[in-house]
């Protein structure tokens, strides 16, 4: 039986808001807290962790008892320590949801799982992104039009280096004639990712109702449904086999 009330914990590095001024004025208490009071409504149970906490706030402890961890990376990527990501990893393909936030296709644990580059065209500037639901269908665009709009963002483009996505369900137009998988679904192992691109720190792109509503059915279709316990099918754990004297 599904949880009713998936774990979510946010994490993000943390950087920009105590950096840049102009990020600061737009999410003073950073970004995890916009999107953990974004969130809240939903209810969801919903922990924030950053990049500057002991174990960059993702302990054992904290994993185990998360169904979704929602990711959110740029500047710090490479001072994520590699048994952290190993430590997501394992929970990934043990049943954790993944959700990726736009910079967050550079971090160590998108690439681990996806297995490639993850890079991609991207130019910053002040352009329109129009998102388009491309599968109506798909539980992440439940209750969504059939496109919505950002009328400030940075443009991504493709090509994208990712692996062909189990399921698209968004893809962005920009202004500048571009095209992105702005919405792509994964499974791997017996956890569900899903990537979102939207959010470039110095756009209030966290407030929009829809792209709120989007991380939200997100958490929704990547919690499993048998909690945050490793998921091992229907197997019981085996008796050690008593040898003859």
């Amino acid at each position: 039986m599904k949880q009713a009330t998936p774990r979510v914990t946010i994490w993000n590095e943390y950087r920009h808001e105590r950096s840049n001024p102009d990020v600061q004025r737009i999410y003073p208490a950073g970004i995890h807290e916009a999107l953990r009071e974004g969130l809240a409504p939903y209810g969801f149970g919903l922990v924030t962790a950053t990049l500057d906490e002991p174990e960059h706030g993702l302990t054992a402890d904290v994993l185990a008892r998360t169904d979704v961890l929602v990711w959110w990376g740029h500047r710090a990527h490479d001072e994520v320590d590699d048994a952290i990501v190993e430590r997501v990893q394992r929970r990934v393909l043990e049943g954790m949801g993944l959700i990726v936030l736009h910079s967050g296709h550079y971090s160590k644990i998108f690439k681990r799982l996806m297995g490639t580059s993850c890079a991609l065209l991207w130019r910053e500037a002040d352009e329109k992104e129009r998102l388009w639901v491309v599968k109506p269908s798909h539980p992440v665009a439940a209750g969504l039009p059939p496109y919505f709009e950002l009328e400030k963002e940075e443009m991504y483009g493709e090509f994208f280096d990712v692996p062909d996505p189990d399921e698209l369900v968004l893809v962005s137009w920009f202004e500048g004639g571009e095209v992105f998988r702005s919405g792509c679904a994964y499974g791997r192992g017996h956890g569900k990712i899903f990537y979102f691109r939207p959010g470039h720190e110095t756009y209030p792109t966290y407030y929009n109702e829809h792209v709120l509503r989007v991380i939200a059915n997100a958490v929704r279709w990547t919690a499993d449904e048998r909690g945050a316990a490793p998921r091992f099918g229907n197997v019981q754990p085996l008796e050690a086999i008593a040898s003859k004297a």
